[in-house]
């Protein structure tokens, strides 16, 4: 799950489309500001999910290859992974986008509703109205303005929390899973790793705890939890790194608490993984 390629989308095939300030979160998360005017193009995204909210103008936005409807000031749109659309613009407007890779959509999902990742629904959506989505994603671009990488974290975790609590994205879906862990299973392991995130956790264990064999533990881990093992203890190592650096606390001992052998082993997975070492996201959040 260490995304090394760029998680910023394109407006393909755009000449006047213009990117303004942007922030990379780690992860496969991103998000960025554009602005464009007078312009026809097409949008496609083929390593994640887009995440739309038009903050100023929109009435002048169309999406040609879907009915010509037009947009607003707090239009929502959603544009899934391998999703492609038309649009063409006749005014100027401003709008921001969030980036976020599947596996880490799928991770965020089933960590936030405690549920198999594989119950993930993502609709493609066009101009829909959903004000506590576009609430956060208004604060997500105001973050982003600002470069305000903790707000920006925030607004993505209370984005996600509304999107997936929507009935239209995915709330209440509920169809018949094979080959996951059962739900007992899954929270057993979770509650396990989030317990031992100062200790060494092997494969092994995770089999033990699960009572399987670690090729099977592995494989149902990742269809229910979207990531592997190893990228999930790691996301949850460098979570709660992230909490105790908005603290005093020496990064030394702040390695220790969260399961890596040294600060610079920390600070190695820390920038692999969120783009920044412990030290700068400190002075972020603390400034």
């Amino acid at each position: 799950m260490l995304h090394t390629a760029t998680v910023f989308g394109s407006l393909s095939a755009s000449s006047r489309a213009e990117r303004g300030e942007k922030l990379d979160l780690g992860e496969g998360r991103g998000a960025a500001i554009w602005r464009n005017s007078h312009d026809r193009m097409r949008y496609e995204r083929t390593d994640g999910h887009t995440f739309s909210c038009y903050l100023r103008g929109g009435d002048g936005t169309r999406r040609i290859d879907a009915g010509s409807i037009a947009g607003w000031p707090g239009a929502l749109c959603i544009m899934p992974q391998g999703a492609s659309s038309e649009w063409e613009i006749t005014d100027n407007f401003e709008f921001v986008h969030l980036y976020v890779a599947d596996d880490e959509l799928r991770r965020l999902f089933s960590e936030t509703f405690d549920r198999d990742a594989r119950l993930m629904l993502l609709p493609e959506a066009t101009f829909d109205e959903a004000p506590k989505l576009a609430e956060a994603l208004v604060h997500l671009a105001t973050a982003t303005q600002d470069g305000n990488r903790l707000l920006a974290e925030q607004a993505i975790v209370a984005a996600v929390e509304q999107l997936f609590a929507d009935p239209r994205y995915g709330g209440e879906r509920r169809p018949v899973l094979r080959g996951g862990l059962a739900p007992v299973l899954r929270r057993r392991l979770v509650d396990h790793i989030e317990t031992s995130l100062d200790q060494t956790i092997t494969l092994k264990d995770l089999a033990k705890v699960g009572g399987l064999s670690e090729f099977h533990l592995q494989r149902m881990f990742r269809a229910s939890c979207g990531v592997s093992p190893h990228d999930f203890i790691l996301n949850r190592r460098i979570d709660r790194a992230r909490r105790m650096l908005d603290g005093a606390e020496p990064i030394a001992q702040i390695a220790t608490a969260c399961g890596f052998s040294s600060q610079s082993h920390l600070t190695r997975m820390f920038k692999a993984v969120t783009g920044t070492t412990p030290s700068a996201y400190r002075r972020a959040v603390s400034g």
